[in-house]
């Protein structure tokens, strides 16, 4: 049963040991170990510090690449409205040299078809005056086949001769 209730020296003593070595504990184990642990907290806040930082540098790229990807679409849409406006101005430029080239060949194609129609009319003239003259080469001559109508067609001359002067 002595180990249950122990004497008076043995706890006297157990106060003593115990003293002591809280005394030294305290004085020399003690600042050590909340030197660690500050340092520790230390440690733990400027991490805590640094990882909020990378949050907000995180957070600020995120925003700033939504920003370039905002900025990016608009300009994607600016150059596909001004490609399409660039194709409706060649499409219409294009339209318009056509019509313009179409308005030449008519012009021309209608001046060819006006000098040809001169060119057949006076070739109709000149067939129509050629069979004229053939025609009345004819009459003339059988006309003067006959001597008195030589005589007239002479006389006649003379007078529009006379008449002229």
């Amino acid at each position: 049963m002595e180990l249950f209730t122990p004497d008076f020296g043995l706890i006297f003593w157990m106060f003593i040991a115990f003293g002591i070595l809280f005394l030294i504990l305290w004085r020399f184990a003690w600042p050590m170990i909340l030197k660690s642990v500050d340092q520790r907290a230390d440690l733990i806040d400027k991490g805590v510090e640094y990882a909020q930082a990378a949050q907000e540098q995180l957070a600020n790229a995120r925003r700033d690449a939504e920003n370039y990807i905002s900025e990016a679409r608009r300009e994607q849409a600016q150059i596909l409205r001004d490609a399409d406006k660039m194709k409706t101005q060649i499409v219409e430029q294009a339209r318009v040299a056509a019509q313009a080239e179409a308005q030449k060949v008519m012009d021309n194609a209608r001046l060819q078809i006006q000098q040809q129609q001169k060119e057949a009319e006076q070739q109709f003239r000149n067939r129509v005056s050629d069979f004229a003259l053939q025609i009345a080469g004819r009459i003339v001559q059988n006309q003067m086949k006959q001597d008195k109508a030589q005589q007239q067609l002479v006389d006649s001359m003379l007078d529009e001769i006379e008449k002229n002067n």
